[in-house]
C-alpha cells in the first residue's frame, strides 16, 4: 500500500450517551481510521462510520458495529469503475469524473456529483500530490433503462459489499 503524504490521518470523533442520557465521546472505537486498499483501482477506502439500517437504530449503540465512506486516491491514479447512487465532495485535490459514455468533469475542492447509478470512475488529476473525497451511498431500487435492469455494479472493488 502506498501511504498518502499530504493527507493527514483521518481522524473521527462519535458521540453517543452515558447512562444517564448526557452526550458522550465514544471510546470503544479508535479516533484513527484505517484506510483500505481497493482492488481492481488505485484508492484506498477509509469507512469511519457505516450502517445498513433505515431509519437506524441507535439505542444501545447498535448501529456503530460499522462505519461511513470516505475515499483518498493516489497522485495520477484511477479507481475501478463502478454503479452506485451517492453523493461524492472533493475535500482536497483535483479529482476528474469519468463516465462510460466518455464524459468527463474536473471536480475542485467543495465540489459534489449526485452519481443516480451511473457507471462512473474518478481519477485523482495530480501526479504528484494526493486527493481526498467523501462518498454517501445510498441503496435504490434497481434501476431500469431502455428495459434493461441495471443493477449496482462493484464487481471490482474488494471488500466493498453492494447495498443489497
Amino acid at each position: 500500500m502506498i501511504e498518502p503524504t499530504n493527507l493527514r490521518p483521518i481522524t473521527r470523533f462519535i458521540t453517543t450517551h452515558n447512562a444517564e442520557g448526557k452526550s458522550v465521546l465514544f471510546k470503544k472505537l479508535t479516533e484513527r481510521v484505517p484506510q483500505t486498499e481497493i482492488q481492481g483501482g488505485d484508492a484506498y477506502f477509509a469507512l469511519p462510520y457505516v450502517t445498513e439500517q433505515f431509519p437506524v437504530d441507535m439505542t444501545d449503540d447498535k448501529d456503530l458495529d460499522s462505519y461511513s465512506k470516505f475515499l483518498t486516491s493516489a497522485p495520477g491514479l484511477r479507481s475501478a469503475p463502478s454503479r452506485t447512487l451517492d453523493l461524492g465532495i472533493v475535500l482536497e485535490g483535483e479529482i476528474e469524473l469519468s463516465l462510460d459514455s466518455g464524459e468527463t468533469r474536473r471536480m475542485l475542492p467543495g465540489d459534489q456529483c449526485i452519481q443516480r447509478g451511473t457507471m462512473h470512475a474518478w481519477r485523482n488529476c495530480s501526479d504528484t500530490m494526493w486527493a481526498r473525497m467523501i462518498f454517501v451511498l445510498q441503496a435504490s431500487q434497481p434501476l431500469v433503462v431502455g428495459g434493461e435492469k441495471l443493477g449496482e455494479d462493484l464487481t471490482d472493488m474488494r471488500d466493498v459489499r453492494a447495498s443489497s
